[in-house]
């Protein structure tokens, strides 16, 4: 881990390789684009399961989608709205995804425990601290980790909080999900009073210490910012989860290999209606004109585009059986892609690209890739190995080390502010 950090700082610190600007074309970005998913159809293979969103499917759906933000990065597609818009969604697909998987877990297993809270905020959050650290920057700047890091503590508190309903305690029950369905409405009615306004949001993230996580430049308006474009995308994957969890207890839903999701005349309307959805959002988002008045319609009409992806990707019983092995690889170090892309493929903190070999932009491209990849994937497994040291099953030992990184915090707390103090 220390040689990759070093690596890192030689990269974006210190004065040994050049940057280049980025200069979007349509050619640049739509041409890797086409290729990748050539490679991905290519690596299809028959999945273990075939219920929906399955693990395997889940990875591949962070894969290709990493895969597309990558090339969006680093082509500068940002100043083209459509693929703009297009790549918000795939945000908010992240962050759907974070409500469905930590729902899922909550309502199936019931564990609260400190020792997979511990577990979840350690693998989200130990690169990003180390490079806080070696990079000099604040945490906020990796501004996705402190989006799925605070938006799990909000489900882990939705679900905990009194009365805990999971699926073995509702069993069926209405009472039970009607329950359910307040504590969500309850969420709902959480994020809508902060997003009213911007003051009051700004009143208590401002507040010391916990401004320290959100500020970047001094302001925390890039987190308003963040956290206002896709504020339901979390609710949307967990009440999605519920009623998926619901239907599958019911035995609604035809999930065995080769069988569509629901009856044919059922499956073919839904397909249809999901089609249109898509295409529609598609055209909407390419007569954009600029980006202030999509973003303030994008929280409100993402969740059509993810739905509508998850049903063409799950009614059909062949799509389900099948997914991409080269898709789902990459989904799996997607967390780690993300943040490594800041420093040693892109560079001065994303606005160029690194130059390990100048004077030819296409073997510079295969081989910074190619070592940034393997970086991230080091990374990965690093930080598993290290997850399963620094967080102890132990209740005891566990207990005594949040004490000591705590009172490591507290210290690190007291020197910043004898340093703002000299200043």
């Amino acid at each position: 881990m220390g040689l990759i950090m070093a690596y890192f700082y030689l990269c974006d610190r210190a004065d040994v390789f050049m940057k280049e600007q980025k200069f979007y074309t349509h050619s640049t970005f739509f041409i890797p684009l086409i290729y990748i998913f050539v490679l991905g159809i290519f690596y299809s293979e028959n999945s273990k399961e075939a219920k929906l969103l399955n693990r395997e499917q889940t990875d591949e759906w962070k894969g290709w989608m990493q895969l597309v933000i990558l090339i969006y990065h680093i082509s500068g597609a940002s100043a083209f709205i459509p693929v703009y818009m297009h790549v918000r969604v795939l945000v908010a697909a992240y962050l759907f995804q974070t409500g469905y998987g930590h729902f899922s877990f909550f309502w199936l297993k019931g564990d609260f425990g400190l020792y997979r809270v511990c577990q979840v905020l350690f693998r989200l959050n130990f690169l990003v601290v180390v490079l806080c650290l070696v990079m000099d920057r604040p945490y906020q700047f990796y501004y996705f980790v402190p989006l799925v890091t605070f938006w799990f503590a909000v489900i882990y508190g939705t679900m905990a909080m009194w009365p805990q309903i999971l699926q073995k305690k509702a069993n069926g029950s209405g009472v039970w999900h009607l329950a359910l369905l307040l504590k969500l409405l309850g969420l709902l009615c959480f994020i809508c009073f902060f997003a009213y306004s911007q003051g009051l949001f700004e009143s208590v993230f401002s507040v010391w210490p916990i401004s320290k996580l959100f500020e970047l430049q001094g302001s925390i308006h890039e987190w308003w910012f963040r956290w206002k474009l896709d504020r339901f995308a979390v609710i949307h994957g967990m009440l999605f989860a519920f009623v998926y969890l619901v239907l599958q207890k019911c035995q609604v839903l035809s999930e065995g290999k080769g069988e569509p999701l629901f009856s044919t005349r059922i499956s073919n309307c839904l397909l249809f209606v999901s089609v249109v959805s898509f295409l529609t959002y598609s055209i909407w988002a390419s007569s954009c004109k600029n980006k202030t008045e999509c973003n303030e319609l994008h929280p409100y009409i993402s969740v059509v585009q993810i739905l509508a992806f998850i049903l063409i990707r799950n009614i059909p019983g062949y799509a389900r059986s099948l997914y991409s092995s080269f898709f789902a690889w990459f989904g799996k170090i997607s967390l780690e892609l993300f943040i490594c892309q800041y420093h040693v493929w892109l560079a001065a903190d994303t606005k160029g690209i690194l130059v390990l070999v100048p004077g030819n932009p296409t073997l510079n491209i295969v081989v910074s890739t190619f070592i940034f990849v393997c970086v991230a994937h080091e990374i990965s497994q690093i930080t598993n190995d290290l997850a399963q040291v620094a967080i102890p099953k132990e209740s005891g030992a566990l207990l005594k080390r949040l004490l000591g990184v705590a009172g490591l915090l507290a210290a690190v707390l007291l020197l910043s502010m004898r340093e703002q103090a000299g200043r």
